[in-house]
């Protein structure tokens, strides 16, 4: 029997993730993982994000919901935990506002009745982290954007398939990517 191996969590700075609306399932049946294919070609199962959790309400009626604002230098996640994600859903409520955290979640998306698609992220697990380890993820997000869009060029699956659905402007995301390093500059 062969051994059961996590998709990896890819990095996406939030503004690229707001802008991505591509899903799909790889393979036919129901057990098939479902990805986000994101416009530089970043195919996600699974997601690593650092930022600064700003808001955070218990939206739930009946048991605890809970829906946060995570922010990067780029625009910001929406995450939602509860029931199904007890310990994020734990460390969220107990989260002081603003605070640094880091999370490993699933994207998901929701098409409002309008046709628009929204993203955000179900985590699996969030903690509470400094100030120097956000600053190694935007670096580490920053590195990662830039080679998935000097991989545009090439004829993978994933970036054909990016290129087309979304006809990406490369300098749009490099400018991203800029704008992202720029606020570790503004810190120091």
């Amino acid at each position: 029997m062969a051994g059961y191996t996590r998709e990896v969590a890819r990095r996406l700075f939030a503004q690229e993730f707001r802008e991505s609306n591509l899903t799909f399932k790889d393979g036919n049946d129901q057990y098939s993982p479902q990805y986000l294919l994101s416009p530089t070609g970043a195919k996600v199962n699974r997601m690593f994000i650092v930022g600064t959790l700003t808001e955070k309400e218990d939206i739930g009626s009946d048991s605890e919901y809970w829906r946060g604002r995570v922010s990067d230098p780029t625009g910001s996640f929406f995450i939602y935990a509860g029931q199904y994600q007890p310990e994020a859903a734990q460390v969220l409520s107990e989260c002081d506002t603003p605070e640094f955290v880091a999370i490993v979640g699933k994207p998901s998306t929701y098409t409002t009745p309008e046709g628009e698609i929204r993203t955000s992220i179900r985590p699996e697990s969030m903690y509470i982290v400094d100030g120097e380890t956000r600053d190694l993820w935007v670096l580490d997000t920053a590195r990662a954007t830039l080679e998935r869009l000097k991989a545009l060029t090439d004829s993978n699956p994933d970036a054909l398939k990016a290129k087309e659905h979304y006809r990406t402007e490369t300098k749009h995301y490099a400018s991203m990517v800029l704008k992202a390093l720029r606020s570790l500059q503004e810190e120091y």
